[in-house]
């Protein structure tokens, strides 16, 4: 999924590049009203497990192998905007430190694994849990479908920028066929990591996961100590 430099030509890529920023700058202003003390803390955590994870591929089919996008992943626990954040700070390091992705393809990488399986999956998993029961495994289940889906779209958004800027002279149909049979495998590895994952952190401390913040019990609040009565 990460594109290399010279995939898509300057143009595209520059007007990426140009929206990203723009889907980057509006999202750190939305995760402030979002994010609190309680999600800080749970945010650098989510950039490193999907840094992690992200290094190890599984296979997929036909010689190919695939590894979890984490944009996902990071909206469910964080929130799409502050999710969109850290998946974004994970492909800058990649870019720069490891020449994972192209720097002049971090524009496009950033919109596909970052902003786009952040809120299509939030999307899909907000659909769901209206109509599931409010339940931890329900949730579970809707946070795993959600990060499934959100794979082939992901893999959509390429094939419209390859439409657009593509510098092979690879047919658009041959490229659409390759990426959404082989994302949607990824799909269902993404679906099962993501559900895996949410599944821990909602056993031990449902509050911290953004998605679920209707199925976390509320604090209870210490009652007031009365004086005694003076005898």
């Amino acid at each position: 999924m990460h594109i290399p430099d010279g995939f898509i030509n300057a143009p595209v890529s520059i007007g990426a590049g140009v929206a990203a920023v723009g889907a980057v700058a509006g999202c750190l202003r939305k995760a402030r009203a979002d994010t609190d003390e309680r999600l800080v803390p749970m945010a650098g955590l989510a950039a490193a497990f999907i840094f992690a994870a992200q290094m190890i591929n599984f296979p997929v089919a036909g010689g190919t192998s695939g590894h979890l996008l984490g944009g996902a992943l990071a909206a469910l626990l964080l929130g799409p905007y502050a999710g969109t954040l850290a998946v974004t700070v994970v492909l800058v390091v990649q870019a720069f430190l490891f020449a994972d992705g192209g720097l002049t393809a971090l524009g496009l990488n950033v919109l596909n694994m970052g902003v786009v399986t952040a809120f299509a999956a939030y999307g899909v998993f907000a659909v769901l849990i209206r109509l599931l029961p409010k339940t931890r495994s329900a949730a579970v289940a809707a946070g795993g479908l959600a990060a499934g889906l959100s794979v082939p779209v992901s893999a959509m958004a390429f094939v419209a920028e390859y439409a657009l800027g593509g510098t092979t002279d690879v047919a658009i149909g041959t490229v659409a066929a390759a990426m959404g049979g082989v994302h949607l495998l990824i799909g269902i590895g993404e679906g099962l990591i993501t559900g895996a994952t949410l599944a821990a952190v909602l056993r031990v401390r449902p509050d911290l996961v953004f998605a679920a913040r209707h199925l976390a019990s509320p604090v209870p609040h210490a009652s007031p100590v009365r004086p005694a009565a003076g005898g």
